[in-house]
């Protein structure tokens, strides 16, 4: 089974206001990519819609998106992989900035399995009394 954690931003989880466009996907992370479904750069803003199971059961669909309007309109700017649609669960699961995003799926298998988990109370204690913490490795890794 490969498994990705990320640990998620203020902006992923909705808390700065600001418009959620999906948690962002780095590009130059191949393995994470190719766990992936496959997206043709060649169309414009290709999307697969892929399935989800939480460990409860619970199914969400989640649109994994190419936005790539910077090769195919004159003025476009996005350059950028997204996964999408995953407000209603992060709000569901009470996600907070910090809390872990985790996604694993088994070799050959057709869907994905999701979870959430909360940060350890430690850290949160931590994080509200005492010197502020300065985070290295933010965003996306692979569990081993």
């Amino acid at each position: 089974m490969k498994k990705f954690l990320k640990t998620l931003s203020a902006n992923d989880v909705g808390s700065t206001g600001a418009h959620m466009g999906g948690i962002l996907i780095p590009k130059g992370d191949d393995e994470l990519l190719a766990f992936l479904p496959h997206l043709d750069p060649n169309e414009y803003n290709p999307d697969e819609w892929i399935l989800c199971v939480t460990p409860d059961g619970r199914e969400f669909r989640l649109r994994y998106v190419y936005y790539n309007n910077r090769f195919h309109k004159p003025n476009g700017t996005r350059n950028e992989y997204r996964i999408t649609h995953l407000t209603k669960y992060l709000k569901s699961e009470g996600a907070k900035e910090g809390d872990i995003f985790e996604i694993s799926k088994e070799d050959g298998a057709t869907r994905y399995l999701m979870n959430v988990v909360p940060a350890t109370k430690d850290e949160e204690e931590s994080a509200d009394n005492g010197p502020v913490r300065i985070k290295i490795s933010a965003g996306w890794r692979r569990v081993h």
